[in-house]
C-alpha cells in the first residue's frame, strides 16, 4: 500500500512537471506579443517576445531578434517593403524576454492592408561535421495601422 502511495505521488509530481514544461509548436521560435495593436505613425508600443520555450524546450538560442513592421507575403502587392523596427543581440538565456518600447515610424502605410510585426530569429546549429551554420525562424503579431495619409 506505501508503495502504491509513493508510485501515485511520484507519477503526479512527473507529470506536473512535465505539463509546466510543455511547449507547444508554434512557440518554437517565441511568442511574441504587441500592446497597443491599434497604431498610427508616432505612437509608441511595447513588443514582448518570450523565448522562454525557444531556449529550454528547443534549444534555440538566438543570436539576432530583427523586428519588422510587414504586409504578410501572401497578401502583399510587392510595393509593401518590411519597415524594420529594431535590431537586438540576444545576450540572456537564464531570463529569456526580450521587451521593448519603440514608436511607429512615419512610413507611408496602405489603407485596409494586413500589417504585422515579424521578428525574426537568426540561431546557430552544428552541421553534420561539427561546423556551425546559422537558421533563420520567425514568428509575427498582426496589428492595425491607421495612417491619415495612407495610399
Amino acid at each position: 500500500m506505501k508503495f502504491a502511495i509513493a508510485s501515485a505521488v511520484l507519477s503526479l509530481a512527473t507529470l506536473a512537471r512535465a505539463t509546466t514544461f510543455f511547449c507547444p509548436d508554434a512557440s518554437r521560435f517565441g511568442i511574441l506579443t504587441v500592446s497597443p495593436t491599434n497604431l498610427s505613425p508616432g505612437d509608441e508600443f511595447t513588443i514582448t517576445h518570450n523565448l522562454t520555450c525557444a531556449v529550454t524546450q528547443y534549444d534555440i538560442v538566438p543570436i539576432f531578434l530583427d523586428y519588422y513592421i510587414e504586409v504578410p507575403e501572401n497578401q502583399n502587392n510587392g510595393f509593401e517593403l518590411p519597415i524594420l523596427l529594431a535590431r537586438h543581440t540576444f545576450k540572456n538565456s537564464s531570463h529569456p524576454v526580450d521587451e521593448f518600447k519603440v514608436k511607429l515610424p512615419d512610413a507611408g502605410y496602405f489603407t485596409n492592408a494586413p500589417y504585422t510585426v515579424q521578428v525574426d530569429v537568426t540561431y546557430p546549429i552544428n552541421g553534420s561535421l561539427g561546423t556551425p551554420y546559422f537558421l533563420v525562424g520567425g514568428t509575427e503579431f498582426g496589428v492595425n495601422i491607421t495612417d491619415p495619409n495612407s495610399v
